[in-house]
């Protein structure tokens, strides 16, 4: 029996003889768990670990394969909360696996009959692999969990919206409580245009200062303003312009969205939705809102964002610049959370639409800072931080989708339409005129043959 099984009945006597059987088994442990115990141990156990095993490694190989032709299937799937639950338990169970097996295996190997020089070794070796393994598997189900969090706690478990004219048009909204102010205040508003098959993408950047302000046909805020938010002077607010409109709904009108937080949205946000809608003439499906209040711990997560600073700007200080703490100088600069969000915040000597073009410079160096390194490494605190900072009624199940369609967007060259003087009089906008030009940029006439 020893010669027809030397494994499983090894010549115990023989020092040498144990310590190769020692090291084939936990090598084998590592490439096919499962295998020691079939071959030296229990045979059922063992078969459970090579099933396993082989289901494991059919999954791997299937959402490879299935990556390479569809990714958006698999992103799409890997962003679903029921998809993450499953892939937490899954790996959990693994984990737990891998230690049952690997401490087995070193039952198996009998280590007091091994060479004494080699005893320490082949535990070593199988303790290593043992805390590896089993620890990765224990990570990603943390990271399963921690991704299942944030993606229910950002993005909405609404229906999808189909393209409107073949479009899918996005408020994108810079949220600032800032020092001194009275809640929260949308700043940055801008409108991203994405064509739904192509991702070519138009960006419409929208000044705060436009009065008065029209809203979509049908909004609660026409009926209230029929001439248009600010016309003659008239809202509930101490500055009539188009920000404020989130501002006075809050305070004083959310009673006319009572279903916003079912959508995963704020009275204030819709009422934004229907003034921009008014603005450019575009149906706006789905709104993204990013808090600069919580803005310094995105940037820090993500380990700082490089800006090519054009001018030089104070940290800190009011409007007459007194109390500036610091500055950022012009050049190349790798900022922290802390400067990135006075990169962002800073009015001072410059004006609000010099501000409104840093902000979405910013918003841009951020999107390029989300590449696989960098989220594998810092995925916790990015989702922590994401939770914080971001907020949209974009529904979770549309996730791979826009997935694959920002791949496409980023391939392509972004247009940016700015409704800012000398072309646009926020003081007295032309709205026939700001329709036009929207149009003309999404859809831009064909050239001929």
């Amino acid at each position: 029996m020893t010669i027809a099984n030397p494994i499983r009945y090894p010549n115990t006597g023989s020092r040498d003889v144990m310590t190769r059987r020692g090291w084939w088994l936990v090598v084998l442990n590592l490439l096919i768990p499962g295998s020691a115990q079939v071959l030296a141990g229990n045979r059922r156990l063992g078969r459970f670990g090579l099933v396993t095993t082989l289901i494991l490694w059919l999954a791997v190989i299937t959402i490879v394969v299935v990556y390479l032709i569809k990714p958006t299937a698999v992103v799409g799937f890997f962003t679903q909360t029921l998809a993450l639950s499953v892939l937490q338990v899954v790996l959990v169970l693994y984990a737990l696996l891998w230690i049952v097996l690997t401490l087995d295996t070193l039952r198996l190997v009998r280590l007091v009959k091994a060479r004494p020089s080699a005893r320490a070794g082949i535990a070593a070796f199988a303790v290593v692999l043992l805390v590896a393994v089993s620890g990765t598997a224990a990570y990603g189900a943390v990271l399963a969990g921690s991704a299942r969090g944030a993606l229910s706690g950002i993005f909405s478990a609404a229906a999808s919206e189909p393209p409107v004219d073949g479009r899918y048009n996005i408020m994108l909204l810079g949220g600032d409580a800032g020092p001194g102010r009275e809640g929260m205040r949308p700043d940055s508003m801008s409108v991203l245009s994405i064509d739904a098959n192509t991702g070519k993408a138009v960006s419409i950047g929208v000044p705060r200062d436009l009065d008065p302000v029209p809203f979509s046909d049908g909004s609660p805020m026409q009926k209230l303003y029929p001439n248009g938010y600010g016309y003659n002077d008239t809202c509930d607010v101490d500055v009539c312009q188009l920000n404020s409109i989130y501002t006075e709904v809050e305070l004083y009108k959310s009673k006319l969205y009572p279903d916003a937080t079912k959508q995963n949205s704020e009275p204030g946000i819709e009422a934004m939705r229907d003034a921009l809608q008014g603005v450019t003439g575009l149906k706006i499906q789905y709104y993204v809102l990013i808090d600069m209040d919580g803005f310094q711990q995105l940037v820090d997560a993500l380990g700082g964002v490089t800006i090519d600073v054009k001018e030089k700007l104070p940290i800190g200080g009011d409007a007459q610049g007194n109390g500036v703490t610091g500055w950022i100088y012009p050049g190349v600069q790798h900022m922290n959370g802390y400067t990135a969000q006075w990169y962002a915040r800073s009015r001072e000597s410059t004006s609000d639409y010099d501000r409104m073009a840093r902000q979405r410079e910013l918003e841009d160096a951020i999107l390029k800072q989300f590449t696989p390194v960098t989220v594998a490494t810092k995925f916790q605190d990015i989702a922590k931080a994401g939770q914080q900072v971001v907020k949209t009624d974009i529904p979770q199940s549309m996730l791979g989708y826009f997935a694959d369609l920002g791949m496409k967007t980023r391939k392509l060259p972004v247009q940016n339409l700015e409704l800012v003087p000398p072309t646009v009089d926020p003081a007295d906008p032309d709205y026939g005129q700001i329709h036009s030009m929207v149009q003309k940029a999404v859809r831009p006439p064909k050239a001929s043959s």
